[in-house]
């Protein structure tokens, strides 16, 4: 069966590997290896370099772990010896059968695997950035600004006009509101910023107008595996099928905070969203940290800069880095909550370059196998205004940066000047 060319191993774990690591962190201990030796609590035993072998790949226990390898194992052979069916054949349906289903994604990323997985529903994609651009509740202008957005924002990487933009974004309304036909819908999320919003905005569309007999949600905040979770686009197809049977029906409690949160999302005063957030949003687990990590976007009442933007200047703070070398660190290893995609790390931070005086400098730099490809290798350095301003000495938003949006709050000048209090996670105006 032919995977994606980007590998799945991290995430397709081998039990035998996992017995020989044990073995070997053991082994290192009981040789008086200071880095193994420390991971042990007491005399190293086997059982323990298990349990930490397994802790380590985010399992409970090693029992967990030789489960979770074993049902993987199962549903990647049983796809693999799966027919392809074709009209009027008879065999094993689909996973998704016995109701006409639609499945909702924020992107593209398991499109394919799904079919691969043994999934016949249709799919939606619904992907428009609420955690970047403006964001309205409706109403006239609505879609057409979003369309500014995107074409000024994307339309040069991604070749994008206004009018196939607009209609793309027309036809996606409708889609949402022809949705109401399926039997079934599933929403497939994950606990970044961008699932997160993507979800209420589908869930307060549902609790305003018609829908679909079943909606029912797959919400993953972890999946087990060798490296850090990100997203359901680095699972391998057999991991899709072990979650369809996580999935949970949406009911009014689901619906209702979904709309409540669109709602507040679009607000032009984010205290009314902080309020949602700190309640817990029981009813859609994933949801309060997206909110967090959604309104420390706002300029901070330290120093004016967003999350993004003071991670940014923290790491060059310590040496220069290439834009692309920027954005795999916070992507992998920085950011609480990643979720941005590389265009919009990009925007986020080449927009600081717009403010009166520069907090980073860029330089043109060729990357280990000699290439230049700006502005990815790009190499910026911070300044010493940028120190200053990371320390607090000089706020960001007075150098006057160009204007950016954190759901329906504009960040700009002439607009009320809303700051992010992390000590009290709430927002004030100044």
């Amino acid at each position: 069966m032919a995977d994606r060319p980007s590998s799945y191993s991290h995430f397709r774990l081998n039990f035998e590997q996992q017995q020989k690591r044990a073995k070997d962190l053991l082994r290192a201990a009981r040789a008086g290896e200071p880095a193994a030796r420390s991971r042990f609590k007491s005399v190293p035993r086997l059982a323990e370099a298990q349990y930490l072998i397994a802790k380590e790949l985010r399992f409970a226990n090693w029992t967990a772990l030789k489960r979770h390898i074993l049902a993987m194992t199962l549903e990647r052979e049983a796809m693999e010896v799966q027919p392809r069916r074709s009209k009027g054949d008879s065999s094993p349906p689909d996973l998704d059968a016995g109701q006409r289903t639609l499945h909702i994604r924020c992107g593209s990323d398991i499109k394919r695997s799904l079919r691969v997985a043994g999934f016949g529903g249709e799919f939606y994609e619904h992907s428009y950035p609420y955690l970047a651009g403006p964001v309205k509740d409706g109403g006239p202008g609505c879609l057409e600004e979003r369309a500014r957005f995107l074409v000024g924002g994307y339309g040069k990487d991604l070749n994008l006009d206004y009018d196939s933009v607009i209609e793309g974004l027309r036809r996606d309304e409708q889609r949402l509101l022809d949705s109401s036909d399926f039997e079934r819908v599933v929403i497939w999320s994950e606990p970044d910023c961008h699932d997160q919003l993507v979800l209420v905005r589908v869930l307060g569309h549902y609790a305003m107008h018609r829908r679909p007999t079943l909606i029912e949600l797959i919400n993953v905040g972890e999946f087990p595996g060798a490296e850090r979770f990100i997203g359901l686009g680095q699972l391998p197809p057999e991991a899709l099928r072990i979650l369809w049977r996580t999935r949970q029906a949406i009911g009014e409690r689901e619906l209702d905070l979904g709309l409540q949160s669109w709602r507040t999302l679009a607000s032009s005063d984010p205290r009314a969203l902080a309020a949602i957030m700190r309640g817990g949003t029981p009813a859609l687990r994933l949801l309060r940290p997206a909110l967090h990590r959604h309104l420390r976007e706002l300029p901070s009442s330290v120093n004016g800069l967003s999350l993004t933007e003071e991670m940014a200047l923290t790491l060059l703070a310590s040496e220069p880095l290439t834009l692309n070398e920027l954005f795999t660190r916070l992507n992998y290893a920085v950011d609480p909550l990643p979720g941005q995609g590389d265009l919009q790390v990009r925007d986020r931070l080449l927009s600081m370059e717009t403010a009166r005086e520069l907090v980073f400098t860029r330089s043109p730099h060729r990357d280990r196998y000699g290439r230049e490809n700006a502005p990815w290798t790009d190499r910026l350095a911070i300044t010493d205004l940028g120190r200053a301003v990371l320390r607090g000495e000089v706020d960001f938003r007075s150098l006057e940066p160009e204007p950016r949006w954190v759901g329906g709050v504009e960040i700009a000048a002439g607009q009320p000047d809303w700051r992010w209090n992390e000590r009290i996670r709430d927002a004030e105006r100044r």
